[in-house]
């Protein structure tokens, strides 16, 4: 059983599912990546310009399509990028697989809470330990875990979390699932706000501050107009684009964010 998309361009699946933006992938010894999306696991594989999915039932074609945004032309949004300055291009050029994978909003609303003042290692740990804890199994071949839900975590108390070490993060964890369940935060609404607002109604949530909300804009509800900023990227702001700003980049902020994030920490010299 497996799903197969012809004619992919522009997609690198080291550069887009090992870049920081999800963590429920796992590199196996080939180069293919296993993972778990929407419930659903599948190992994916590229082959020329050919897309794999093994493990994945043809039932799920349209929502893998549109979790690695395969109908979006970034070959077009690269060369838009590219006029903007000659850095951006560089960055383009570096990096040219990178896409903004659609996730499960409420995933990454967790996960980039978690991701605070931590690094991609630890951070996938929590996640794997707080889906094997409180997900649903999967059948198939290799055990898996879904994502738990709101309504799951919604229940529990912070120290119902000590098994995932996710320390001061738990109660972060319980208050934003409360706040989905109950209808406080409603994240389909969200994805459809002014981006300012938008950001705010994440913010209500206790520990979500700019740039885990940024985040969770960018790769969680694909507002691909978001530009989350680390210290790496104010650094690469300020030394290679002097003078721009995240809104110099547009609507299409998000995805030159990727390439300048990737290609300034490949490039360690330029800072």
């Amino acid at each position: 059983m497996s799903i197969i998309f012809e004619n992919i361009t522009d997609l690198d699946l080291r550069e887009t599912l090992d870049c920081g933006q999800t963590f429920r992938w796992k590199e196996l010894s080939d180069g293919s990546f296993c993972g778990v999306v929407r419930g659903k696991t599948a190992i994916a594989a590229m082959d020329g310009d050919r897309l794999t999915l093994d493990g994945a039932d043809e039932a799920d074609r349209a929502m893998w399509r549109d979790y690695f945004d395969l109908d979006l032309d970034y070959g077009a949004i690269k060369q838009e990028l590219s006029a903007l300055h000659p850095v951006m291009a560089q960055a383009a050029e570096f990096a040219p697989g990178i896409r903004i994978l659609n996730q499960e909003p409420f995933e990454a609303l967790i996960s980039f809470i978690i991701s605070q003042n931590n690094n991609i290692k630890r951070i996938a740990g929590i996640v794997d330990r707080l889906c094997e804890n409180f997900g649903e199994p999967i059948g198939g071949t290799r055990p898996a875990y879904a994502f738990p839900t709101a309504e799951r975590l919604a229940f529990l108390f912070p120290d119902d979390l000590a098994p995932i070490r996710a320390g001061f993060r738990h109660r972060y964890i319980i208050d934003a699932a409360q706040k989905v369940a109950d209808g406080t935060i409603d994240l389909e609404a969200v994805r459809a706000m002014p981006y300012e607002e938008a950001r705010a109604e994440l913010m209500q949530i206790t520990g979500v501050g700019i740039k885990v909300a940024d985040c969770v804009l960018l790769y969680g509800l694909h507002r691909l107009d978001g530009f989350p900023l680390d210290v790496w990227m104010k650094r690469a702001m300020a030394v290679l684009f002097d003078g721009m700003s995240p809104d110099s980049f547009g609507r299409y902020a998000g995805i030159a964010q990727q390439y300048i994030f990737h290609y300034s920490r490949m490039h360690p010299e330029l800072f």
